[in-house]
């Protein structure tokens, strides 16, 4: 699996060279890394999901705020409205990033909480329209008027939006990571990643909805998919709008007029 560069900022003294240490050790084995003491900054190239290299990061006493991915890339924030600004029991990130500007293709990266256990079918759909929260973002998103299909079929074989299943554990985490050959970040902003209750059976399943969406049952959470920051684009504000920084991001709604209050 390719691997990519996701970017940290982490709370560290300027020119803490024994707290660098420490870090590179809890990060042992993950890919690369460097860092920053000056600037707090963090730069793992790795194939691990991020969640996973966040948790490892805070694992050693300091808070850490994901602030880039890769190269080009995008985001969703899923629950079960559509909307970022509502708390709901189904919450997560989905982020897609391109591989390299030779090699086609998307990684996809995510974690979700609140979920049944179990096989998830995760799908990409033509719309951002969430007006009418996951109903209204549309049918799959099928460019090329394929039939539904599995995500390691060929793209004549597939909707590009088909990317089969997510698993959660038994808490209701799923977190993922994966390649898509087919999908490039420029035709996904602007459309919605949705999550159905029950698993994709992928077209095989011989039900009259195999060959339209896997069978899969209802929608229960999407979110739509917008342009994100990449390494080094946003290391010190979340959103230049509202004057939020990372360290407010990161115990703040996503939204809403409470980013603008001081904790």
């Amino acid at each position: 699996m390719s691997s990519i560069k996701i970017e940290f900022a982490v709370q560290m003294r300027k020119g803490d060279e024994a707290y660098a240490g420490a870090l590179r050790s809890a990060l042992d084995g993950v890919g690369q890394v460097e860092i920053d003491t000056q600037e707090g900054r963090v730069i793992v190239q790795t194939q691990r999901p991020w969640s996973e290299i966040h948790d490892k990061i805070e694992a050693t006493g300091r808070k850490a705020v994901l602030s880039g991915f890769g190269g080009q890339s995008a985001v969703a924030l899923i629950n079960t409205t559509g909307s970022v600004v509502d708390r709901t029991p189904i919450q997560g990130v989905v982020r897609f990033t391109t591989i390299t500007a030779q090699e086609p293709g998307v990684v996809v990266d995510g974690v979700v909480d609140g979920l049944t256990p179990g096989l998830h079918g995760f799908h990409i759909h033509e719309s951002g329209d969430t007006s009418a929260g996951c109903s209204s973002v549309g049918e799959h998103y099928n460019p090329r008027q394929s039939p539904h299909g599995s995500p390691t079929s060929a793209a004549t074989e597939r909707h590009a939006g088909d990317l089969g299943n997510i698993r959660a554990d038994e808490s209701g985490r799923a977190t993922f990571r994966f390649v898509d050959s087919v999908l490039e970040v420029w035709d996904i902003i602007g459309r919605a990643v949705v999550l159905t209750d029950g698993p994709d059976d992928l077209g095989r399943g011989g039900h009259e909805r195999s060959l339209v969406d896997g069978n899969s049952g209802e929608r229960i959470a999407c979110g739509i998919i917008a342009r994100s920051a990449g390494i080094l684009e946003n290391f010190k504000r979340i959103c230049a709008c509202d004057g939020v920084t990372l360290w407010d991001e990161r115990n703040k709604p996503l939204a809403g007029k409470e980013r603008s209050q001081k904790l």
